[in-house]
Parts: structure tokens; sequence; C-alpha cells
């Protein structure tokens, strides 16, 4: 009885942890605006991102006290991964006239706000 209590103690504390967990999502992104991920106090987080459009995205980092640093261009059909800072975001925006298709794989913290600029 308490060997099952502490296993499932374990699995349940390994489960909750946010350092193990890891998250898909497919987003699109409307023409001339910006996906953020992580604009928001959190930990430390990497994303997978595939950029299944037609055009161009420009990915970068914003630190939640301001400013931006770490520019990119993700051309179509290119996978790249980012590692982000504690208490900074991911900015993916779609500066084409066309909607666009991103693929993520988020791991780390993912207690992430998620959300849409212009």
């Amino acid at each position: 009885m308490k060997i099952s209590m502490v296993t499932m103690a374990l699995f349940l504390l390994l489960n909750s942890c946010s350092i193990f967990s890891s998250l898909s999502s497919s987003t699109t992104i409307k023409p001339n605006d910006s996906f953020l991920l992580g604009n928001n106090e959190h930990g430390h987080f990497s994303v997978k991102l595939r950029n299944d459009s037609k055009h161009d995205l420009k990915v970068y980092k914003a630190p939640i006290n301001g400013g931006t640093h770490s520019p990119q261009f993700v051309k179509p059909n290119e996978e790249i991964f980012v590692k982000v800072e504690k208490n900074t975001g991911l900015v993916i925006s779609n500066p084409s006239l066309d909607t666009a298709v991103v693929n993520l794989f988020v791991k780390g913290d993912l207690g992430l706000s998620m959300g849409y600029k212009n």
C-alpha cells in the first residue's frame, strides 16, 4: 500500500512538472500580423519551428521588460530551433499578404501566454 502511494505521488509529480512537458501546435498567422509566445513571466523554453508557408517569416525574441533581439528569417519549409530565455517572448511575424502557417514544438516551461499582435 505504501509503495503504491509513493509510486502514484511520484508519477503525478513528474507529470505535473513543466520541465518534462511539451506542446505541439499548428498555428496560423494572418497577413501583416504576429504571433507572440511567452509575453509573461516564465522560465526557459525552446521551440522547434517549421515554416509551412509560401513566404519568409521573421522570428525574434522580445524580453517582457522591453526591446527585441536575435532576429532571423525562416524560409518556406525551413525548420529552426530557438532557445528562449526566462521572461522573454518569441515573436513570429508574417510580413506577407498571405496567411502563414507554422508548426511549433515547445519544450520547457509551458506557462506561456499566447496571442496575436499587429
